[in-house]
């Protein structure tokens, strides 16, 4: 049976079933009793498509919603996902649709660098993104732990800083010594703007020295009792271990019980400092980049992400 697919853009409308299809899709993935609990009461749809709602698109067939996919421009680097299809639409070349739109973005912003995250031993996820240019590198272990409590002082918040726009020429400043034109901007205003959580700030004197972005709460990539580290960049493995200490300060602070950070094993040096901390792998998958080049996945870098 010939299947008609239609690739428009994801309205604000569609968010409830676009979630639902989310949900359903890694839950039977996974092969979760109740497919449709995946994630509990976190979610990616609704706060990724308010972060930026040109860069969320949504499949149809027969008029109905069938999957949709999401964009996030980091500047100079680009990554998508989560890019799902309804389980029972599987293998008609839904997904092959969604990645149009996908490379579109990427042109449209000039990335030099683009990214995802997978699952390494599925050979029909790897294969789908290599034929547009994907390749398959280091591992991205996703990691958590329990949250220490303790009263020593507070982090710096990025929402308490007087001067915040000074603030994000800092972080850009700090992230362009990582890659030429990687910078989270949109990334730190989204969790301002829609109250998702909190962007640590690390300060050396004057000096910025790191900043890790963290969402938690209802509605949010976290969820409840869980501080997610979306990003989170340090100048040196001594700035790296203190923004460490931040994040978990933050978690403390807003009494959640578990902070969950992913890093690929490529950067080495921050991989085996969140081993020794007692983060540990929740699950592990691989990230696929393009061109086929480290870019900020090497050695000496001290970065949190996992292109989820």
């Amino acid at each position: 049976m010939s299947t008609e697919i239609s690739i428009r853009p994801l309205r604000e409308a569609d968010l409830g079933e676009a979630d639902r299809i989310v949900r359903l899709a890694f839950g039977t993935f996974f092969g979760l009793p109740d497919p449709i609990n995946f994630m509990g009461d976190a979610a990616y749809v609704q706060p990724r498509w308010r972060t930026d709602p040109k860069a969320a698109f949504a499949a149809e067939v027969s008029g109905k919603l069938a999957g949709s996919s999401f964009a996030s421009n980091w500047g100079s680097v680009g990554y998508f996902g989560p890019l799902t299809v309804a389980p029972d639409l599987w293998d008609r070349g839904i997904a092959k649709r969604l990645m149009e739109p996908m490379m579109a973005c990427f042109e449209r912003w000039r990335t030099t660098h683009a990214g995802l995250f997978t699952f390494a031993h599925s050979q029909k996820h790897l294969g789908l993104y290599q034929k547009f240019g994907f390749w398959p590198r280091f591992l991205t272990a996703v990691m958590s732990k329990h949250v220490q409590q303790t009263t020593a002082m507070p982090p710096a918040r990025f929402s308490l800083e007087k001067d915040q726009e000074s603030v994000l020429k800092s972080c850009r400043a700090l992230t362009d010594t990582i890659y030429d034109g990687l910078e989270l901007r949109r990334e730190i205003c989204a969790v301002r703007d829609q109250k998702l959580g909190e962007t640590v700030i690390l300060w050396e004197g004057s000096s910025l020295d790191g900043f890790a972005v963290c969402q938690f709460g209802p509605g949010t990539e976290g969820g409840s009792g869980r501080c997610y580290v979306k990003f989170g960049a340090a100048r040196s493995a001594a700035a790296f271990e203190a923004l460490l200490d931040a994040c978990e300060l933050l978690a403390a602070g807003e009494h959640l019980s578990v902070i969950a950070a992913g890093v690929n094993t490529a950067r080495d040096g921050a991989y085996v400092r969140m081993l020794a901390r007692g983060f540990r792998a929740d699950f592990i998958g691989v990230a696929m980049q393009k061109p086929n080049v480290p870019g900020y996945n090497r050695p000496g870098v001290y970065v949190i992400d996992d292109w989820r």
